[in-house]
């Protein structure tokens, strides 16, 4: 997606298993994969949710950047992995003077919210089969989050 050519860019290598970044951490930093396999997973109780697995040229940590919010994930090295670091300022940067990295970036982040469309409707199709009644509601404006409410009996 990006090379390293824009100041305060910087490049981090992880080895496989390594934490790149942990739920709840307060950092703005995006990565770009550069090379290799990172696991994107989330805390759901006491269990772990494997949420995506990302390859070269994705991104991660455009949330955190973006909306100054903690972490939603953690994301772990799946095999050794090289990321470039984009901190606030250089992803300002990186955006005026390239646009195109600015597509490929809302190309990418239309592209998950494709994917999260499909998978919330075909886990409430499977609820509804089961006789379980999904709502789900969000209001995007207000920045609030989504809501959830099932009710039926489970079989």
């Amino acid at each position: 997606m990006a090379n390293s050519k824009f100041s305060g860019d910087v490049k981090r290598t992880y080895a496989s298993g390594e934490v790149i970044v942990r739920e709840g951490d307060m950092d703005g930093e995006m990565y770009i994969i550069q090379k290799g396999r990172v696991s994107v997973r989330k805390r759901v109780g006491e269990d772990e949710l494997e949420l995506a697995i990302l390859r070269k040229g994705e991104i991660f940590g455009e949330m955190a950047l973006l909306e100054g919010e903690p972490r939603t994930s953690t994301v772990y090295a799946i095999e050794p992995t090289n990321v470039l670091v984009i901190k606030s300022g250089g992803f300002l940067m990186r955006i005026r003077r390239d646009p195109t990295f600015a597509f490929e970036l809302m190309q990418q982040l239309s592209g998950r919210v494709r994917h999260l469309n499909e998978q919330l409707a075909h886990v409430t199709a499977t609820a509804e089969a089961k006789g379980i009644h999904v709502s789900v509601a969000a209001d995007i404006k207000a920045g609030k989050s989504t809501k959830v409410k099932a009710s039926g009996l489970v079989k």
